[in-house]
């Protein structure tokens, strides 16, 4: 599967970004979908993730409360909805594919990665 992301920008402290991620394929729904995030010189770390049916949801403790994860299995299309951003946001974010929920925190378990889209939050 391919995945494209889209949606970043800049945006003031306190304001919202919904980002995408579009998939190729006809296995999207087979998939469980994450989100990434990496801050310059840092390393890429979990934000959130969505099952295969988008029943479970996950979210980082740094996150939780103020972003939303969705997908629309018909639409081959997953959402990060961001809200209340923080400076400490500011960020590449990256959408994945991977194969178990189980393991939806987990970087490694990811099979398939979008290119990234900057999201830079200024206070």
């Amino acid at each position: 599967v391919q995945l494209q992301a889209s949606g970043g920008g800049l945006v003031q402290a306190g304001g919202s970004l919904r980002l995408s991620c579009a998939a190729s394929g006809r296995t999207f729904s087979s998939y469980t979908m994450g989100w990434f995030r990496q801050a310059p010189g840092k390393e890429r770390k979990f934000v959130a993730a969505i099952s295969e049916s988008g029943s479970l949801t996950l979210f980082a403790d740094s996150v939780e409360g103020r972003f939303t994860i969705s997908r629309d299995n018909a639409m081959n299309t997953m959402f990060l909805q961001m809200n209340g951003l923080k400076p400490e946001d500011t960020a590449v974010y990256y959408c994945a594919a991977g194969d178990l929920w189980r393991y939806s925190r987990f970087r490694d378990k990811y099979r398939y990665w979008g290119q990234g889209t900057l999201v830079t939050v200024s206070s």
